[in-house]
């Protein structure tokens, strides 16, 4: 949970308005109040350091490389070149891509839609659901805000839209991997949802966003 808080604090110092920067003020402050909610969660709630441990250990072993790929290598990679180059428009670009479009806006929305959805239909963890969807209502406004940045970038600096391009050269295909089930694929399906389920609703997501970006889907492999 570390690694995706820990270099967007970098986004916070290249900033290039007081506007952005007061906004990037208060999702650093989000951040922290996810990371206490889910801390809380464990502590209060499962309340068994011992089995959360055996699990995330299961969990991690358990990951695919597309998955560790995205996570362990290319945020590294992604925050390494801004902590570098903070000043570097393109390194930030690419943090952006993959921070707020891919991990947050993909991924991350993914998660919270057939995650809530199976938890409300089973009446299950209700305190659970209503903080999550606290977090949800800031992720979807962090998006906004790297949807509106990429934006603005590409107007003034068209080149740029080949580095969004790039970056979801490089991303897209462990995201696909990364939304595949376990299983044999003809039945699978988790939290009683498929694997197209899955698909559809990113991919679905993600092309709204690059159009209003000003990076169509169809140009990004073109």
């Amino acid at each position: 949970m570390e690694a995706p808080s820990t270099p967007f604090a970098l986004v916070l110092t290249t900033a290039g308005t007081e506007e952005e920067a007061t906004f990037l003020a208060t999702q650093q402050v989000d951040e922290a109040r996810h990371m206490q909610f889910y801390a809380r969660f464990q502590d209060e709630v499962v309340a068994s350091p011992t089995e959360i441990a055996a699990h995330v250990d299961r969990a991690r072993s358990e990951v695919s490389d597309a998955f560790r790929q995205i996570f362990d290598v290319a945020l590294v990679e992604a925050h390494e070149q801004l902590v570098a180059s903070p000043e570097d428009l393109t390194a930030k670009v690419r943090f952006v891509t993959l921070y707020h479009l891919v991990l947050e806006g993909t991924l991350g929305l993914t998660s919270f839609k057939f995650i809530t959805d199976y938890l409300n239909d089973n009446g299950l963890l209700p305190g659970f659901v209503a903080g999550y969807s606290k977090i949800h209502h800031d992720e979807t406004r962090h998006i906004g805000y790297g949807v509106w940045f990429l934006r603005e970038t590409i107007r003034e600096h068209p080149e740029q839209a080949d580095t969004v391009r790039a970056m979801l050269r490089e991303l897209l295909p462990d995201v696909a991997e990364s939304l595949k089930l376990p299983g044999d694929g003809d039945a699978s399906s988790v939290l009683g949802v498929s694997e197209d389920d899955l698909r559809q609703f990113a991919l679905g997501g993600l092309t709204r966003r690059l159009e209003i970006i000003g990076v169509p889907l169809e140009t990004v492999f073109a």
